[in-house]
């Protein structure tokens, strides 16, 4: 087997690349920013710095959205940028292969869009070849998924949250849904707006979920700023956790709702080791504080989170490239 890999987790909110003997070699924020609709001002990290700051004549966005890609042309132009960052620090990258992370519960046609992705680059890539993002997910929080074992996997991501129940190096069941972290921001900008006639933005309202926000009842408050909308001019406003969890918990009761409908579906055998063993919870957005209590309050189930949430798929890549005992779990390569 080559060992020039690569391996891509494409997420909505940032993307991340490890290199086979290297490790991880590139993350940053899935952003990029067009300068008069045609020339490249700045991707990742530094364009995400102009994220809702941007003059007219500077569009900045996010090309992934609800798990899959929807500006194909703007994300050939961001990892045209990522690769050649990453070939200017550690050599030359034709005829590498490359493994990418999709969710289980998208069509064909959207899982070759990231194809056509690597191919844009003109990089002259060898094989490309697809990993099941929960078996990765997996694999990054050290479960040994070929033995018989029933897992529960729940992914709660910036825009979606995979759910999936795995057992032999297979997915039983997985179900995409479109709800994450930047919903929950949305949730708390549509509160303030309609509560107080204040408007914030999503920048704004990410802080004020990672500062207040709760899976229960929280407490404290902080002082917010941006425009009263009755006046028309800036201004500050003190908000209190408890209304934070008001305008959260109904999407999160979503996510708890789905996870219900899946167990219900899981053999009988499979759930035993669920029970046993309980829930996976990854991904940026599972650090909402108490969400562990919130689903062992709605689930009866316990939970198990990782150190670093946001970096488990992209952990699972690397064990994949790194030991041929997981090879077997690469999905067969797509023609383009």
């Amino acid at each position: 087997m080559n060992h020039k890999i690569l391996g891509i987790d494409f997420g909505t909110s940032s993307i991340k690349i490890v290199k086979s003997g290297q490790g991880l070699v590139l993350d940053e924020k899935s952003v990029i920013a067009i300068f008069k609709k045609n020339e490249v001002l700045a991707v990742g990290d530094e364009a995400y710095e102009m994220y809702e700051k941007a003059p007219v004549n500077l569009e900045v966005s996010y090309p992934v959205k609800n798990g899959v890609i929807a500006d194909l042309s703007n994300m050939n132009l961001m990892m045209s940028s990522f690769l050649g960052k990453i070939a200017e620090g550690s050599g030359k990258l034709k005829g590498y292969d490359y493994y990418v992370a999709v969710p289980t519960d998208i069509t064909e046609v959207e899982k070759r869009s990231y194809i056509d992705v690597i191919y844009s680059t003109k990089l002259k890539p060898g094989k490309i070849r697809m990993v099941e993002k929960p078996i990765a997910d997996a694999l990054g929080m050290g479960l040994d998924i070929l033995d018989s074992t029933g897992v529960l996997m729940v992914d709660f991501g910036a825009n979606t949250t995979e759910i999936s129940i795995l057992s032999l190096g297979g997915i039983i069941f997985s179900s995409l849904i479109p709800i994450g972290g930047n919903n929950l921001d949305e949730d708390i900008i549509n509160l303030i707006r309609r509560k107080y006639n204040f408007v914030i933005g999503s920048k704004t309202a990410e802080s004020i979920k990672m500062e207040l926000g709760s899976a229960t009842h929280g407490s404290g408050e902080m002082t917010v700023y941006g425009r009263n909308t009755i006046s028309g001019l800036p201004s500050e406003l003190s908000v209190v956790a408890e209304e934070i969890h008001e305008a959260i918990v109904e999407d999160l009761q979503s996510i708890m709702d789905n996870i219900k409908f899946i167990l219900e579906r899981t053999p009988p055998e499979v759930s035993a080791d669920i029970y046993r063993n309980g829930a996976y919870v990854t991904g940026g957005s599972s650090r909402l504080k108490d969400l562990g209590d919130y689903i062992v309050m709605t689930t009866g189930l316990k939970v198990n989170f990782d150190d670093e949430p946001e970096n488990t798929v992209i952990n699972g890549l690397g064990t994949i490239i790194e030991n041929p005992r997981y090879h077997k779990l690469i999905s067969d390569m797509l023609d383009r």
